[in-house]
Order: structure tokens, then C-alpha cells, then sequence
């Protein structure tokens, strides 16, 4: 099975890294491949380049083998439709099991997607909540595709809804760009090979 995980990256941090190794663990992944969106359509755009948000995510995960810096957003003009990137990567996997990760917040608003519902023609969604998180009223549509047999998803290559409790960090890529725009040290927050980076290019000031 493999993971994907989409975002602008701008900057990699633990919060990221976090969850992808838990999920790496509990999925018993290939790998986790991590996807910098180039224009995402549902939030701002990245304020750090294409190439240096890439350099950064290399950078820190550059000591976890199975987790892979997937740059195709990058290389594709216009917006970054998650639906494209999944028929991509369903050409590239034809018989692996894909399982796309995403937030409860981003999950709730999963009905503003483009082509959203056939999302799960290609992979399987699994939302990463927080322990004792309780989910809204799920519709038919997604009562049909929902399991809480995580075998299910080992068994089947996509169209699964599954719900999996991880530890989240309260870190977030904006608060970390606002401590160095205001001068504060975000140490700690992120790899160190990463801040160093940031600190030589002067980016997020």
C-alpha cells in the first residue's frame, strides 16, 4: 500500500512528518510519498518557490527512505486538482493499494473539490483525527464507501472511507512563518536541516 500525502509544504514541519510516520507504522505503507501542490485551488498560494518548497521537503525527510519527495504537481500546468494527481499515480501504481490522507478540516470541505466524488476511483481516503474525535452525519454517498476494517483497504485498490486516530501536533506551516517573520526562533517546530535552510536563504522574512 501507499500513502499520499498533498500540500504546499511551505515549510515541511513535525507536524507533517509526524503523522506520515504514524500512518507509515499503522498501514504497515510501501511507502509515504509526499506531493508539494504548485497551485493549490482551496488556500492561498505558496509564498516559498516551487523548487525551494521541494528542496525543503528533501531536506527533511531525507532520513526516512520510504518516504519519497513526489514533485508531478510541480511539473503540471495550472491548478493543482487532486483528481489529476491520483489518475497519475494510479498509472504509475496499477496494482498497489493508494490510500490519500487528509485532516478532518480538509475532509469537511471535501464537496468543494473538483470532481471530488471520483476520488475514490482511484485511492481510498483516510481522514487522520484526533483521539476522541467524533464525525458529522456522513450522507449515503459516504456511508456506502465507509469501513472500519482497515484490511478492507489492503484487500481493495480504492473507494473506501476509513477514519484513523493519530497524534496531531498543534504545528502549522503559517505560525512557523510568522515567528521568523517576526524574528523569533521556530526551532523545534522543524528539522534542522530545514530551519537551517531557511535561515541561509532568508525565506518567510
Amino acid at each position: 500500500m501507499i500513502g499520499i500525502f498533498g500540500g504546499t509544504f511551505d515549510p515541511i514541519h513535525y507536524g507533517h512528518l509526524r503523522a506520515a510516520l504514524e500512518v507509515k507504522e499503522i498501514f504497515n505503507l510501501t511507502q509515504v510519498r509526499l506531493i508539494p501542490s504548485a497551485q493549490p485551488p482551496h488556500r492561498v498560494q505558496p509564498i516559498a518557490s516551487a523548487a525551494m518548497r521541494l528542496h525543503l521537503l528533501k531536506l527533511g525527510i531525507s532520513d526516512q527512505p520510504s518516504f519519497v519527495a513526489d514533485d508531478r504537481e510541480l511539473k503540471r500546468a495550472g491548478r493543482s486538482y487532486m483528481i489529476d494527481t491520483l489518475h497519475s499515480l494510479r498509472q504509475d501504481f496499477p496494482t498497489q493499494s493508494l490510500l490519500l490522507f487528509m485532516g478532518s478540516d480538509a475532509f469537511n470541505t471535501l464537496a468543494t473539490w473538483y470532481c471530488w466524488q471520483d476520488l475514490f476511483t482511484y485511492a481510498h481516503i483516510v481522514v487522520l483525527t484526533r483521539p476522541g474525535f467524533v464525525s458529522q452525519t456522513l450522507d449515503d454517498f459516504f456511508m456506502a464507501r465507509l469501513t472500519t476494517e482497515s484490511q478492507e483497504l489492503k484487500e481493495q485498490q480504492a473507494g473506501r472511507l476509513f477514519f484513523q486516530s493519530v497524534t496531531q501536533l498543534d504545528i502549522s506551516a503559517s505560525a512557523i512563518r510568522q515567528l521568523i517573520a517576526a524574528g523569533k526562533d521556530p526551532g523545534f517546530l522543524l528539522p534542522d536541516k530545514v530551519l537551517t535552510t531557511i535561515k541561509q536563504n532568508k525565506l518567510y522574512q
